[in-house]
């Protein structure tokens, strides 16, 4: 999946991970690998994340704070920034939204650039 919002592509890949899970534990644990790429004219920082977290029985969770993984990446015109982050769930399916808040280096001008809704399914789930 992925999204524009002002020329900053966001895309999202996901996986169930199976070694850390325990379902009999109700404690589900999926990956997401993320990849964000400057396509303005703009040398862009992201400054801050907010994340929606939801499980399949109704439980949302907000979660916000600066950078990703202890960086706050600074992306020039062309540039991209990938990292790998990981969700637990107490339910086999899930979904996650949120935002970035970036900076324009240029004028400290601020704008959000939105994540894309991405599901979290246990393969067993699909059976």
């Amino acid at each position: 999946m992925t999204i524009t919002t002002n020329g900053i592509a966001v895309s999202v890949v996901t996986q169930y991970l199976p070694d850390h899970s325990n379902p009999l534990a109700n404690q589900f644990y999926f990956g997401y690998h993320i990849t964000i790429e400057n396509s303005s004219p703009f040398t862009v920082q992201l400054m801050k994340r907010k994340w929606l977290i939801f499980d399949s029985v109704g439980i949302v969770r907000i979660v916000e704070g600066d950078g990703v993984v202890g960086e706050q990446p600074v992306l020039a015109p062309g540039q991209s920034h990938e990292y790998t982050s990981f969700c637990d769930l107490t339910t086999e399916m899930g979904k996650m939204r949120g935002q970035y808040l970036m900076i324009r280096k240029s004028d400290g001008s601020s704008f959000e650039v939105e994540i894309p809704e991405f599901f979290m399914c246990a393969p067993f789930k699909l059976n």
